[in-house]
């Protein structure tokens, strides 16, 4: 996870360029729009074929009321028939270890089943029922996406949510988590994951974007080979870094 502009697609290249085969789930719309082909391009072109992607977004349009959509949004379950059957008829779940499997992002991914929830019942009367049927569908995306019978690598992208929470004694101290929809989810998606690895830009010219690996005092990070792991990892070689070291 880490903040806009902090590099959490472009780090995928180093991915492709360490020979793994890239698929992406794209809600961002950051892949299409070129940012991370043209990364590639830059750093190992020949490896260009490694990446694919799929890129969905609900569809708006203007009105007197302000911005409504275009029909019905189709984003989330249209991201579930992919989890299912890629746009090849090759299906996620047994693409094995040597392919990585990226839902960019879990941001976009509650929006889109915020927007799935309200479709499919707007005449609700309190709209904190929109909310919890997103935040169930969100984390059971989630569940899917890391269970033993999903024999793929996989990566999760998500924004930093930050929040003021009190610590046993009391202290409210500013905590950042995975951003999904709402606030409900902050302490349950974690727990699904063994690695949660943060990516962090220099607030200092010229800017130095680097992987964050080890606890902060903001952010719970883990990985299971923390005594082996270099605690800061270049972001342009961090995630094979990381990956290779996790492997062994």
């Amino acid at each position: 996870m880490g903040d806009s502009g902090a590099g959490k697609t472009g780090a995928l290249v180093s991915l492709v360029e360490a020979g793994y085969r890239v698929r992406i789930l794209d809600l961002d719309n950051k892949v299409a729009t070129g940012i991370l082909p043209k990364a590639i391009m830059r750093q190992c072109p020949t490896k260009i074929g490694q990446v694919d992607f799929i890129s969905l977004r609900d569809k708006k349009k203007a009105s007197p009321l302000g911005p409504i959509f275009d029909g019905l949004p189709q984003t989330f379950t249209k991201a579930m028939e992919y989890l299912n059957k890629w746009d090849d008829g090759t299906v996620p779940a047994q693409w094995g270890p040597e392919t990585v499997f990226v839902l960019d992002s879990m941001t976009f991914l509650g929006d889109a089943a915020f927007n799935w929830a309200k479709s499919m019942n707007p005449g609700v009367k309190d709209p904190r029922q929109w909310f919890y049927t997103a935040q169930q569908a969100t984390e059971d995306v989630i569940g899917l996406l890391t269970a033993e019978n999903f024999r793929t690598n996989v990566i999760v992208i998500a924004h930093v949510s930050w929040s003021v929470k009190k610590d046993a004694s009391g202290i409210e101290l500013t905590k950042g988590y995975p951003a999904s929809i709402g606030k409900a989810l902050d302490n349950t998606i974690p727990a699904y994951f063994d690695n949660m690895i943060l990516a962090q830009a220099s607030a200092t010219l010229p800017v130095k974007r680097t992987i964050q690996t080890a606890q902060t005092s903001m952010v719970d990070l883990k990985n299971p080979a923390s005594f082996s792991m270099l605690p800061t990892l270049p972001l342009e070689t961090g995630l094979a870094t990381f990956f290779a070291e996790l492997k062994k």
